[in-house]
């Protein structure tokens, strides 16, 4: 069962949280407008949201992001100002930004609004599957910061109790999975360097690590080249565009099965905004 949300608004899960967020702002609040980091996904989710809402929205992004979700942020009528995440103080340029301009910081993933919007999937997976005659399965999500993964296993616990959650992280990337091994927070050592660009943190948030602590199964890490080849076959199979970064699950779905357990998997396509050189490599990735 794959829940494409490469099909949402914006082409990720991402307007949830941000709209949801958003919505819970004061009115007054509210009209000052809002900023946001992101490499793309949360960037066009929090854009959307305030145009929704006819609120100022100036989003940081890496210098390094894809093109198109450039382009896409812009077009919902954000601001984009640039950083480079190896260099740059992220956190810093942001915190001048909000304190000059009054704006409210709409965290990716470690905002308990943000969290509650995008447990709305897990909602409907717990609905959908019900449909189908599902209790149990192995529910896989591909997991940067936990905002996602941790909103799904909130509303699995209450829903349907019988599914477990499983992070998915690029290899070199699974600072989710290592934490849930040691019990306590690890981080990256790199910070960029990865086609999952989405899902790239450089830790566990700490409102999400509770949460996956609790509520989660082991984490799974794959390939670039299994994200690859997993982007090739959605398209031929299933006729859907999945980015590197939201592949990722569908990839240990495919590539890795020894490492899950039960009959039924669940799969999130987390989102779909790939430019054209990327998807065109995943493509050749699939060429005899």
């Amino acid at each position: 069962m794959i829940k494409a949300e490469c099909l949402q608004h914006t082409g990720s899960f991402k307007f949830r949280g941000g709209r949801a967020a958003i919505s819970a702002l004061s009115k007054d609040i509210r009209a000052k407008g809002v900023i946001a980091f992101s490499s793309g996904n949360h960037a066009q989710g929090v854009a959307l949201a305030a145009q929704d809402f006819d609120i100022p929205a100036v989003i940081l992004m890496p210098s390094d992001t894809p093109r198109l979700k450039v382009e896409n942020t812009r077009s919902y009528g954000a601001e984009v100002v640039f950083f480079d995440r190896a260099t740059d103080d992220r956190d810093a340029i942001c915190d001048d930004l909000a304190k000059a301009r009054g704006l409210t910081l709409i965290r990716p993933y470690d905002d308990a609004e943000v969290i509650a919007g995008q447990g709305t999937v897990g909602l409907e997976i717990a609905a959908q599957a019900a449909q189908l005659g599902i209790e149990a399965a192995e529910v896989l999500v591909p997991c940067g910061g936990g905002g996602l993964t941790s909103g799904i296993a909130l509303s699995l616990e209450a829903d349907a109790p019988k599914m477990r959650v499983r992070p998915v992280e690029p290899e070199r990337f699974d600072d989710v999975a290592r934490s849930l091994e040691s019990g306590c927070i690890q981080s990256n050592t790199e910070k960029a360097g990865s086609i999952c660009d989405a899902i790239i943190t450089s830790q566990p948030g700490n409102l999400t690590f509770p949460i996956l602590h609790r509520l989660c199964g082991s984490g799974l890490a794959v390939s670039e080249e299994d994200c690859l080849r997993s982007m090739a076959l959605a398209f031929a199979r299933l006729k859907i565009v999945i980015e590197p970064g939201g592949a990722v699950a569908l990839a240990a779905a495919l590539f890795h099965p020894d490492k899950i357990t039960g009959d039924t998997v669940i799969v999130v396509a987390t989102g779909g905004n790939v430019d054209t050189p990327m998807f065109t490599r995943a493509l050749e990735a699939m060429t005899p």
